[in-house]
C-alpha cells in the first residue's frame, strides 16, 4: 500500500472513530466525551429549542436523554462515508423512566430512529445535520409534549 494510501486509511478510521465516539457518549452516559470529537466551533443543524452553540451545547441534551431513559442505547445501523463526510442511520432505544419534554416517566421501552450526516476535518466533526423520529417516539409514549 503507497504512503497516500495509507494515510487516506488513516483518515477514514480517525473520522469514523470520531462519529462513533459522538454517540458513545449517549450510550456511555459521558457527556465530555463530545470534546475529544467536536470541534470547538461544531455547528449541530438544527438545534435543539433553548440548546447552545458547540460542543458545550449539546451536552445538556446528552444529559436529559440520560435522564430520561437512563438505560439509553444507541446502535448503529449503518454509516456511509468518504473522506470528511459521514452519513449514519441509527436506532436510540432506552426505557422513558424521567421526564422528557413535560412527558411525566411511562416506564415504557421504546426506540426511535435517526438519520445524521456528518462533515469531518479530518480529526473532528464540524458539523452535523440530523433528523430523528419524535414522531414515532411520541406515538410510543402514548402522547406529545405541550404546546406552548
Amino acid at each position: 500500500m503507497s504512503t497516500p494510501s495509507i494515510a487516506l486509511a488513516d483518515r477514514l478510521r480517525t473520522e469514523r472513530q470520531a462519529v462513533e465516539t459522538f454517540y458513545r457518549a449517549f450510550s456511555d452516559k459521558n457527556p465530555d466525551l463530545v470534546d475529544e470529537v467536536l470541534a470547538p466551533t461544531w455547528d449541530d443543524i438544527p438545534l435543539a429549542p433553548g440548546q447552545g452553540a458547540g460542543p458545550d451545547g449539546i451536552k445538556p441534551i446528552i444529559r436529559s436523554v440520560i435522564q430520561a431513559f437512563p438505560d439509553v442505547q444507541i446502535t448503529i445501523h449503518g454509516m456511509i462515508q468518504e473522506p470528511g463526510k459521514i452519513g449514519v442511520r441509527a436506532e436510540i432505544s432506552g426505557t422513558h423512566r424521567g421526564d422528557l419534554f413535560g412527558i411525566a416517566p411511562t416506564g415504557k421501552r421504546v426506540s426511535f430512529r435517526l438519520h445524521e450526516f456528518h462533515s469531518l476535518n479530518g480529526k473532528q466533526i464540524t458539523t452535523t445535520w440530523h433528523m430523528e423520529d419524535w414522531f414515532g417516539l411520541f406515538i410510543q409514549l402514548g402522547q406529545f409534549p405541550q404546546q406552548a
